[in-house]
């Protein structure tokens, strides 16, 4: 089994902090694992330590061991003929079959770029805070609408900050460690999305971070960050994978809350039926 598979496959069970250190190796994969024990901990804001045991509970016998299978996979990646085929694509006959192809290959990429860990603690952080706050930067903020959207139907106490303001800034002093915010953050990156978070972090309120693989500065302050690709055929990036991430979250809030979700479903389709709210048949 590769390690990345080892890493995002929820076979091995990761602290927070080994958690960290698979975001950083997953981001960047397998470049990111070649350089020093030292310079990886840096990079995941870990102890070097943590870098040693994560390899140890990977089936290493340390780092050198570790380095040494990253090595063989990079090896068998440049014999493969598939590879080479993989890294010079056609384009397509147009340009949008090019972008959709382009677009179709980031959303197989962020299968492999978060570990499992990240959604079943992201998962867990959302039903158990008292309020959830989302925001997120001009195009980002759509995605913290729509994940607003899902999680209105799952539980109470879900707002979605439109561009922030200074009211939006005076929430702020009411957050607690009980709160958790829900930052959407890709390049390039926005200074007031960034300084919100930040100032929430520092009330003691839990982030959960989404980002491309060069992460935003606000994941420094995140106790989770789900990375999604963002390269796609086009100028300009691309938010299909990150929507993809948001649906598979919403789908793990199913699997763990089912009956607790259903409960409250079930009450809002009442008075939706009762108000004639949709249409349906």
């Amino acid at each position: 089994m590769k390690i990345r598979d080892l890493l995002s496959g929820g076979a091995v069970t990761l602290t927070p902090s080994e958690e960290k250190i698979a975001q950083v190796l997953l981001t960047d994969y397998p470049t990111s694992g070649l350089g020093t024990a030292a310079s990886l901990a840096k990079k995941a804001g870990v102890s070097d330590p943590t870098v040693n045991r994560l390899v140890v509970k990977l089936g290493f016998d340390g780092y050198p061991a570790f380095q040494s299978r990253l090595l063989e996979e990079i090896e068998d990646r440049l014999r493969s003929p598939l590879s080479m085929m993989e890294s010079r694509p056609t384009g397509g006959d147009s340009p949008a079959r090019a972008y959709l192809q382009s677009a179709r290959k980031a959303l197989e990429e962020s299968e492999t770029s978060t570990p499992q860990a990240s959604y079943d603690r992201a998962a867990r952080l959302i039903m158990e805070a008292r309020q959830v706050l989302l925001v997120g930067g001009r195009f980002s903020t759509f995605l913290g609408g729509i994940l607003a959207g899902h999680l209105e139907q799952f539980r109470a106490g879900v707002t979605a900050l439109p561009a922030l303001s200074a009211p939006d800034y005076d929430r702020l002093v009411d957050l607690t460690r009980r709160d958790l915010v829900v930052t959407f953050d890709y390049r390039r990156y926005q200074s007031d999305v960034i300084a919100f978070t930040e100032q929430a972090a520092a009330t003691g309120a839990r982030v959960v971070l989404f980002t491309d693989r060069w992460r935003s500065p606000a994941a420094t302050s995140a106790d989770v960050v789900l990375v999604s690709p963002v390269e796609v055929q086009s100028p300009y990036d691309t938010m299909v994978p990150a929507l993809g991430q948001i649906e598979a979250l919403v789908a793990q809030l199913l699997a763990e809350y089912g009956p607790e979700v259903r409960r409250r479903i079930e009450r809002i389709e009442a008075v939706r039926s009762a108000n004639n709210v949709t249409r349906n048949g």
